[in-house]
């Protein structure tokens, strides 16, 4: 009868394979998403740290449109090298200035929300071949909904259901294909952006404990 558990099994079973493909499409959605997301973080550190380093008289140029992942670690490299060095004074003196500009907005720790979108993402790939054959075992089942008396007819109704069983495994099996191939183009430059993340924070936390001690040598001399 309409409403049956047996009716339920088969709409779900039904509706296995678009809702693979529909979960498909959104994740390849949500990547293109990660991707401009990362390239806008990745373009704010780029921007912080080149006003950063904006008063120091030897700094790194670039052309318009290098890759900002290289314009962040010769930043950082400029940084470094002031840091090094104790007889640059006045570069040391503008760097201190500038690091509390950085540190109110300390937009280089804000990583956390992308690093866990990502994180489920990459992972929630692996769920589509098991979607694929839960459709199946759906589809399957649904087949085996018989009314009593009507058992003589399974192997006909099995047949039926055999084609949305072989296109749900199929669906899930490309959909984790596709989604793996995505994954591999943006993988390297999103874990940069994590290991820059990182290089900021330690630079970071490095330039104010040296810069605060040096100035309150100055003041205590």
């Amino acid at each position: 009868m309409p409403g049956s558990p047996a009716d339920l099994l088969r709409l779900v079973s039904s509706w296995s394979t678009p809702v693979i493909a529909g979960a498909a499409v959104l994740h390849f959605l949500a990547f293109v998403w990660l991707a401009t997301w990362a390239r806008q973080d990745l373009r704010r550190l780029a921007g912080d740290f080149d006003a950063f380093t904006r008063d120091l008289k030897h700094r790194s140029l670039f052309e318009r449109g290098a890759d900002l992942t290289d314009q962040l670690d010769a930043f950082l490299a400029d940084v470094r090298d002031v840091l090094d060095d104790p007889q640059q004074d006045a570069e040391r003196r503008a760097l201190h200035s500038r690091m509390k500009i950085l540190d109110e907005e300390r937009r280089y720790l804000h990583s956390q929300a992308f690093e866990t979108a990502y994180n489920v993402c990459r992972t929630m790939i692996e769920a589509y071949p098991l979607a694929g054959v839960l459709g199946t075992i759906l589809a399957i089942g649904a087949a085996l909904q018989m009314p009593a008396g009507e058992e003589a007819g399974a192997v006909n109704t099995i047949v039926k259901y055999f084609g949305d069983a072989i296109w749900s495994t199929f669906a899930g099996l490309i959909a984790a294909i596709g989604l793996m191939f995505v994954n591999s183009l943006v993988e390297t430059r999103f874990l940069r952006l994590g290991e820059s993340r990182l290089q900021v924070r330690e630079t970071v936390a490095r330039a104010k404990r040296e810069l605060s001690l040096a100035a309150a040598g100055e003041v205590s001399a």
